[in-house]
């Protein structure tokens, strides 16, 4: 809900106001209602529930036992044709496996970017010259629109906000993160603030740029939102159909068209620019490095059920969760039916398929202690980056590197996978210096 309050906040705002008690229950009536709608379209009663996160005493809690995980069966092979055949060689990925798997994802899990979705036109609404730890940076505040849209079109302003050094001595590499715009906090008391620099500070200070898309200005975080944002923009009042995309795709897609316009700038290096995000919008960054190979490396944070995480194991967030109210807007509605009367099982893609489609790019996963971040399922993401390492040395590179879980604050980077899992909570900030440490040494290769 904070992220739909977003959209109406207004461009760039550093605060937003809590909702009214009546706004917020018309949201969530609306979400309902059209929930129900998308589960009678398929014909689908109750679905199966999801694991109960907070409770520890009830029925359905959240595993958080490695040794109760159990089997939901093996995991989709990457490196066998639909007819059958074994993928032996790089083309044969390239030119037949992998569109396999980008079809499967699509149609069972994220849906697909529909004909209609619009061009960007990007119109510049503010300039302003800063310093970010010493460095002369110049900041754009730039809206999004459709390039062509009818009278009575939804309205689309997807909030785009681009930092760059002022002097450069060319082309210069940048990290585009999906969140809040910098300065954001949430409501509610004041948080002190850290001595140590924040990620843009870090960015800065090696030369790069940064930039930070607002996915909520993309398409909003609930099922009400479906009939607003670029999914309502492109439906016209049309329910969604079993393929069709939902949220996290469209996120990617508001990502894809910030790189769109990131490519065009020369003061951009569009060979060198990495994709990040936290929880949800690590998700969603998943999902843009693997639909769009333009994006030359990932910071992928606590992305959990739906992102980096195996739904095969039953540990933390189950898939039933993503298929209830709060989160089936994510996803295709086709995906809604391994909530029931599918199976995990029978889910013929899982988060290695998604992490292979990003081979032989880099990219680094992360999370948080399993205290603080166990419902991520840190280590699920851990064996998917392992599983989807077959791909990575098909195509001549080594993925995730090591067979044994590491320890706490370890960082394994000797492969083109890097996983770290910190000793905090849910958030990226520890992990950055060690990302951009990776990005570096990875740009820097055969240069």
């Amino acid at each position: 809900m904070v992220l739909a309050l977003l959209v109406a906040a207004g461009a760039f705002t550093a605060s937003i106001a809590q909702p009214s008690d009546e706004a917020r229950a018309a949201r969530a009536d609306a979400t309902e209602r059209d929930y129900r709608a998308t589960l009678d379209r398929l014909g689908l009663g109750s679905l199966r529930s999801g694991a109960d996160g907070w409770n520890r005493e009830a029925p359905n809690a959240a595993n958080y036992d490695e040794a109760r995980v159990g089997s939901a069966g093996p995991l989709p092979p990457l490196l066998v044709m639909a007819e059958g055949g074994r993928v032996v060689s790089a083309a044969d990925w390239r030119l037949r496996r992998r569109a396999e798997l980008v079809a499967l994802l699509e149609r069972e899990m994220y849906g697909r970017v529909p004909d209609g979705a619009p061009e960007l036109i990007w119109e510049t609404e503010s300039v302003e010259r800063r310093s970010k730890g010493r460095i002369p940076m110049v900041t754009r505040r730039l809206i999004g629109r459709p390039a062509q849209a009818s009278a009575d079109a939804l309205p689309l302003a997807v909030e785009l906000a681009v930092t760059l050094p002022v002097s450069a001595d060319g082309p210069v590499p940048l990290v585009l993160e999906l969140g809040f715009p910098e300065g954001f906090r949430f409501p509610g008391a004041p948080r002190p603030n850290s001595p140590a620099p924040d990620w843009t500070d870090r960015v800065a200070a090696r030369g790069w740029g940064y930039a930070i898309l607002v996915p909520a200005t993309v398409q909003p975080d609930d099922g009400a939102g479906l009939a607003e944002g670029v999914v309502g923009f492109t439906a016209a009042g049309r329910p969604r159909e079993p393929g069709d995309w939902g949220a996290l795709r469209a996120w990617a897609w508001g990502a894809s068209r910030a790189l769109d316009h990131l490519s065009a700038d020369p003061a951009v290096d569009a060979r060198r620019v990495a994709v990040a995000g936290l929880s949800r919008y690590g998700k969603a960054a998943l999902v843009a490095m693997a639909f769009d190979e333009r994006f030359a490396i990932g910071l992928i944070g606590s992305s959990g059920a739906g992102g980096a995480k195996l739904l095969r194991r039953d540990f933390g967030e189950r898939l039933e969760n993503l298929t209830a109210s709060g989160e089936y807007h994510w996803f295709a509605p086709n995906f809604l039916r391994y909530g029931g009367p599918l199976t995990v099982r029978e889910l013929p893609v899982d988060a290695h398929s998604l992490i292979a489609l990003v081979a032989p790019r880099p990219l680094f996963i992360g999370a948080g202690n399993f205290d603080a971040d166990g419902w991520v399922d840190p280590r699920g993401s851990w064996e998917a980056a392992r599983a989807a390492s077959d791909v990575y040395r098909l195509l001549g590179e080594r993925g995730l590197v090591g067979d044994t879980y590491p320890a706490i604050n370890e960082l394994r980077d000797r492969g083109r996978i890097a996983f770290r899992q910190h000793s905090g909570g849910h958030t990226n900030a520890p992990n950055w210096p060690a990302f951009l440490d990776f990005a570096a040494r990875e740009w820097g290769r055969g240069q």
